[in-house]
């Protein structure tokens, strides 16, 4: 009431002030107004931040002979006349889950990709199988290509019929020896921030992984399908016990070899 100091009111009890002084004014207020609300989650409103002004062409150009110039190999970026511009982007494929395609269609030719024929649609049987841990695929894109026509570009190449909400695009990121890992809106501009990061890969990398479980749209996955998680599940739930049970007798038997041992010597 004196000096103004201001509290939430669970740390009221916690506050200790003598702050009253000769001659000091004294204002009529209750100990209660100068008390604030409990603190909450829902008090902290986000503030939106102001979206950078888009680069022009001039600084898009400088941008882009900037990459050329660290590029080691022939992979450069190329300005449109219309101010977009094309280049490359290599995309890990980390997919720890099987992905479903077609059963016994051949691989995709160059005179299929040219045409654009799409064999996953010349045949209603699916299987599954995992694709090599880590694969890399390079592709080559606009600057308004999107996250989302990567994820579906990605799909189309390996004649991957699942549903591509059930995947995410991440940046990854080295700083510090650390790896920062984000995943990235369906509407960001993959190339632009290859463009901004460079061409080396060890400091920006692109990673094709599974959507995380809680923003899966399970509706998305067909009966056959969920069975196969189930089963796979199953199959790691019991190797993952196996490992303990495992573990746990050779902590034992190394345990048992001690007591032996002690057992023989003196004292």
């Amino acid at each position: 009431a004196d000096c103004r100091y201001t509290c939430h009111q669970e740390c009221r009890s916690l506050i200790q002030l003598d702050c009253r002084r000769p001659g000091q004014r004294q204002r009529q207020l209750s100990p209660e107004s100068t008390l604030l609300p409990a603190c909450s989650q829902n008090a902290t409103q986000t503030v939106e931040e102001e979206k950078p002004e888009p680069p022009t062409v001039q600084e898009i150009k400088q941008k882009i002979e900037k990459y050329n110039a660290k590029v080691t190999n022939c992979l450069l970026m190329k300005l449109n006349d219309d101010g977009t511009y094309t280049g490359f982007i290599k995309v890990h494929l980390k997919l720890r889950r099987p992905v479903t395609v077609p059963a016994g269609i051949r691989p995709q030719s160059i005179y299929d990709a040219l045409k654009e024929v799409n064999l996953a649609e010349m045949t209603d049987k699916r299987t599954s199988f995992y694709l090599p841990l880590d694969a890399i695929k390079q592709l080559h894109i606009s600057s308004t290509t999107t996250v989302s026509e990567v994820i579906q570009g990605l799909l189309k190449k390996f004649m991957v019929v699942d549903n591509p909400q059930k995947f995410a695009l991440f940046k990854e990121m080295r700083k510090d020896g650390q790896v920062l890992s984000q995943k990235l809106p369906l509407t960001e501009y993959p190339l632009y921030l290859r463009l901004l990061a460079g061409p080396d890969t060890n400091v920006l990398s692109f990673v094709l992984k599974e959507n995380e479980t809680g923003e899966v749209e399970w509706d998305a996955f067909s009966i056959p399908e969920l069975q196969n998680f189930l089963m796979i599940l199953d199959k790691e739930e019991k190797d993952k016990i196996q490992q303990v049970h495992r573990k746990y007798e050779r902590f034992k038997q190394r345990l048992q070899q001690t007591l032996k041992e002690a057992r023989g010597k003196p004292g």
